[in-house]
């Protein structure tokens, strides 16, 4: 099975009965290098798969929460080659799939087809890249391919439906709904999400799992049914600031 093969399969069998899959999102080394491996491994526990954030100087698609997180981790030092070198050492492997989510840069700057070796190598499953448009990721899509990582690509309420139907087709592993348009931490979800996520699924041969703003479990439960899984970013990035149980936070989300 490859890893967009097991992502895939991780989002269509969440670990809690009656809820959508459950995406947890981390900063690389936040809120310390030493604590993360362990933090990743007690999170990927409860989720049904993680997804790790690149920290990097200009986060466009982040809110005050992640910018403020990955600062905190580019000044401890944090780096793409630590991170997958940090996750090629953990043994045993977490137990749910893991992908990067990166802005295109730190990709360059390491080396798309060895970062794709070495990060299939690791254990990732696939990537996210939010500045990386679906015309010109071919180069990045077939490396990706080449190694049998997911490339995902993300939608929002304002894809037009014809790109929204090349984008949930050339999908792997999932499909990232944004829910809003803006940045990650809004605290509102918008009324036409139901139409919207309606839309993308009957579109899309892959999970959809709706992102941004999503915070508590009455959410999480009102998408019960629309989405195939949710990610939770800045929510967890807070609880993690304020120095809160992550694990008690996100079993909260889905009733367990």
């Amino acid at each position: 099975m490859t890893g967009a093969q097991r992502l895939e399969a991780s989002l269509r069998a969440p670990r809690w009965a009656g809820r959508p899959a459950l995406m947890p999102y981390l900063t690389a080394g936040y809120p310390d290098r030493s604590g993360f491996s362990a933090l990743l491994r007690r999170v990927a526990a409860v989720a049904d798969a993680v997804e790790i954030g690149v920290p990097f100087s200009d986060p466009m698609a982040d809110g005050v929460s992640i910018q403020a997180s990955s600062r905190t981790a580019l000044e401890n030092g944090v780096t793409l080659r630590w991170i997958v070198a940090t996750l090629a050492k953990m043994d045993p492997r977490p137990d749910a799939p893991l992908l990067l989510m990166s802005y295109l840069n730190p990709l360059l700057a390491y080396g798309v087809p060895g970062l794709m070796r070495d990060a299939a190598a690791a254990g990732v499953c696939g990537l996210i890249i939010p500045d990386l448009p679906w015309e010109e990721c071919g180069a990045v899509r077939e490396e990706a391919q080449e190694v049998g990582l997911a490339l995902v690509q993300l939608v929002t309420p304002i894809t037009p439906p014809d790109r929204l139907a090349t984008l949930t087709a050339g999908s792997r592993g999932f499909v990232y709904a944004v829910t809003m348009t803006g940045v990650t931490g809004g605290e509102v979800l918008p009324a036409a999400l139901r139409d919207y996520l309606d839309r993308i699924r009957v579109a899309s041969p892959v999970p959809v799992c709706a992102g941004f703003g999503i915070r508590s479990p009455e959410q999480v439960e009102g998408l019960t049914g629309l989405a195939d899984g949710v990610i939770v970013g800045s929510a967890l990035i807070d609880v993690l600031a304020r120095g809160e149980d992550p694990i008690a936070f996100l079993k909260a989300l889905v009733g367990a």
